[in-house]
């Protein structure tokens, strides 16, 4: 069993605070950002510390590429997915083998530094109306990200790592961003049915490891976000739709999780909706009142969380020696510079 409360930490290093928090048996895991990192020593000094205090620990990051990729310098840029679809549109099977190159660059070099997710791929549609997820998105057509989704996940499998989809049911279609506002969805259930959700349905076949719901209210289907949502994690996603991966809370300090109350009756709200691992980020409060709620109702975790750890651990130089390193390393490239 793994702790199912993911924190952060403010600096380069760990402090003794840190240290003695993450050996708590209910952090199970910890979220890592910019401000982490200075350097790829730094960053493997950093991970090293991290695992003396808790091998099992599941090291998480946003590197999905774009204006979301935490680590840089020493890092190969990845560009937006956005990107990828462009290229489908004229060249399906060349995007897709671009897809499956990048899963597995992203993922390998993060895996050579000891990490074991980033919480990718995006999922979400593009339909032009959300600015958080714009080109974080594959494209508009459910069967381009299905196509380009099912490739990407394929190379990150290919390189040792799970995979995270984000945001279930989807949230393209919102405005408003889940960061600052409670952003709320107003289509029926068959239109969200046959556009966002068929891109999970059909990525969930392909062996999606884990998903992370959307703050997001979809008002026709039910008044809850859908992290806290018994029928869309329960229902639609276990029963309907036979998830048995790992669900992972979005960050409950976010603004579109304020409508659960507060941080103790968010984490409640979150696991009585199914969620496995809940995030808590940016607050140390916040963190330690959940943490003192687990320990109140003496949560148990779940073992799916250690589904979730990395299957391999390249040597950093032998990656860099692939053929195969290189080759993504230049399709990342000519895409960001197109």
């Amino acid at each position: 069993m793994s702790g199912c409360l993911m924190l952060d930490v403010e600096g380069l290093s760990l402090t003794d605070e840190d240290r003695q928090l993450l050996k708590d048996p209910q952090v199970g895991g910890l979220i890592l950002f910019a401000r982490n990192f200075a350097s790829c020593e730094q960053l493997d000094a950093l991970v090293k510390d991290i695992r003396s205090c808790n091998p099992k620990m599941l090291i998480a990051v946003d590197q999905e590429g774009g204006r979301v990729q935490r680590f840089r310098d020493g890092f190969v840029r990845i560009p937006p997915m956005g990107k990828l679809g462009e290229v489908y549109t004229t060249e399906p099977e060349r995007a897709c083998e671009m897809a499956q190159q990048l899963g597995w660059l992203m993922a390998s070099e993060l895996l050579a530094y000891g990490v074991d997710i980033s919480f990718a791929p995006v999922l979400d549609l593009d339909f032009g109306r959300s600015e958080v997820i714009g080109d974080r998105a594959f494209a508009e057509s459910k069967q381009d990200v299905i196509a380009l989704g099912t490739a990407f996940i394929s190379g990150m499998h290919a390189a040792g790592m799970a995979t995270t989809g984000k945001h279930y049911p989807g949230h393209g279609w919102v405005a408003a961003d889940s960061h600052h506002e409670i952003p709320c969805d107003e289509r029926v259930m068959g239109e969200i049915d046959a556009q966002d959700m068929d891109v999970f349905r059909e990525l969930i076949k392909s062996g999606l490891d884990a998903v992370m719901p959307a703050h997001v209210i979809y008002s026709q289907i039910d008044q809850h976000p859908a992290g806290f949502s018994e029928h869309w994690l329960q229902q639609v996603l276990r029963s309907e739709l036979s998830f048995d991966g790992v669900i992972f809370s979005d960050d409950l300090t976010m603004e579109g999780a304020s409508v659960a109350g507060d941080y103790r009756q968010r984490a409640e709200r979150a696991l009585t909706a199914g969620c496995d691992m809940l995030l808590v980020c940016n607050d140390r409060s916040a963190a330690l009142q959940v943490r003192d709620y687990l320990n109140e109702i003496q949560h148990q975790g779940s073992e799916r969380i250690t589904r979730m750890l990395a299957r391999q651990q390249p040597k950093l130089d032998v990656l860099r020696a692939d053929d195969r390193w290189q080759a993504a390393a230049d399709v990342a490239a000519k895409l960001i510079n197109s």
